[in-house]
């Protein structure tokens, strides 16, 4: 079992199912989904709300890495580049990869999934 880190929360992008949030509010508590919070699907808007709430935004739309090229970070983006794939192998993605590792890491601002 991972530990938990109160700190570090995950943001989901609209292209990535709800119940993800769901899954992953056990091991990084207030995680949330865009569409549950009400957040406009514009990309300004849900980078803004991320940066300004300490949260990582975990997407499979390209856009948010290229602001992280123009911007910089924070956010933390977690770029799901897996094509057509479900959530439960997202899920899969998600247990695997080091997140606590990426999110404390002060160098680098993308983490890039397969």
């Amino acid at each position: 079992m991972r530990p938990i880190v109160r700190d570090m929360k995950l943001l989901f992008d609209a292209n990535l199912s709800p119940t993800l949030a769901k899954h992953f509010e056990k091991d990084f508590p207030g995680s949330k989904h865009v569409l549950n919070i009400g957040l406009n699907k514009e990309d300004h808007f849900i980078w803004q709300y991320a940066k300004d709430n300490n949260f990582t935004i975990v997407s499979k739309d390209s856009d948010f890495y290229d602001r992280t090229i123009l911007f910089g970070f924070p956010p933390k983006i977690i770029w799901i580049r897996k094509g057509n794939c479900s959530t439960e192998e997202v899920k899969i993605l998600l247990s695997k990869a080091k997140l606590l590792e990426f999110i404390e890491d002060k160098e680098n601002a993308v983490l890039v999934l397969k």
